[in-house]
């Protein structure tokens, strides 16, 4: 009986130490990747269930109600036509959340697809497609992302065009940088030895191995389409009203920041928050991935 209570006990510490060594042990032992990933859940959560977690209508007017400090009833206030601020921050963190998803995404498949491309193959489709990357890059981000929402036209599919065509160039370098590491390496050769087709090799042997770089650049890239599409909105080229964006909410409550100043904390302390977790969850997902740090156990 007591070999048996000391082996339980002996499995049980050895679970302990291979969850404190592991990604999501490391994580935990992490205060700001803590922080930062409670932040991100909130806010898919709130973005996720907003239909059911809002307790007005969104868009409906209730003149009566105008101008109302938070309360009880109201816990963000209302703004000048009666609406909700609360029920409107969080339809508009489903339409904020929903263009930084969408457009990452797209960003991140095809950037990653192009990237690999290039830094497998080499050779002149290469320098065409960096020489192209290159020149994305070479306009400030903001600008070109006004510049072709402006070009497209107010929206959701042209917001998520414009901050996709933005970001495309972060990914592709990434993942061309990884490629070029990994390509050379023996399994790479041994997987060519047996007649593995490049595609086969791309997909099934290189990717899963770049995978750690690119997790972190979509968790930084999702902050920065946070506050390109609230940029976008605030100017009039993203989210249009009656549907509420973050942006366009701080747009409105411009001309009245002194009468009615909860207008504009609600929407800028979404978009901190949000990007501020974000960014904290990329930071963590970073250290977790350096292996100067895992090999520390840090």
């Amino acid at each position: 009986m007591n070999r048996e209570l000391i082996s339980e006990e002996a499995k049980s510490q050895q679970r302990k130490r291979n969850f404190q060594y592991s990604a999501v042990g490391r994580l935990f032992r992490n205060p700001s990747g803590v922080i930062g990933l409670i932040l991100v859940i909130i806010f898919i959560v709130i973005a996720a269930f907003s239909d059911y977690l809002m307790p007005y209508d969104p868009i409906k007017n209730y003149p009566k109600e105008r101008l109302q400090a938070p309360s009880s009833e109201h816990l963000a206030g209302t703004d000048e036509m009666g609406r909700d601020c609360m029920s409107r921050l969080m339809k508009g963190a489903t339409n904020s959340l929903s263009i930084a998803f969408v457009s990452v995404a797209f960003a991140g498949i095809i950037g990653t697809f192009l990237g690999s491309l290039c830094g497998y193959y080499g050779g002149w489709f290469d320098s065409l497609i960096m020489r192209l990357m290159d020149l994305i890059f070479s306009f400030p981000a903001m600008l070109l992302a006004l510049a072709i929402s402006a070009a497209l036209g107010a929206g959701f599919l042209n917001t998520v065009m414009a901050i996709s065509i933005v970001y495309l160039p972060i990914f592709s370098r990434t993942a061309r940088g990884s490629v070029l590491q990994i390509r050379e390496m023996e399994y790479i050769e041994a997987a060519r030895c047996v007649g593995a087709k490049n595609m086969r090799i791309i997909f099934r042997h290189i990717l899963p191995n770049a995978l750690a770089p690119l997790i972190v650049q979509v968790s930084l890239g999702l902050s920065w389409a946070i506050l390109t599409e609230s940029s976008l909105s605030y100017l009039g080229l993203g989210t249009q009203p009656p549907n509420p964006s973050w942006g366009s909410m701080l747009s409105q409550s411009r001309v009245m920041m002194e009468l009615a100043p909860w207008l504009m904390i609600g929407p800028g302390a979404a978009i901190m928050l949000a990007v501020l977790g974000f960014n904290l969850l990329g930071d963590a997902i970073r250290d977790l991935t350096d292996p100067r740090l895992r090999s520390r156990g840090l």
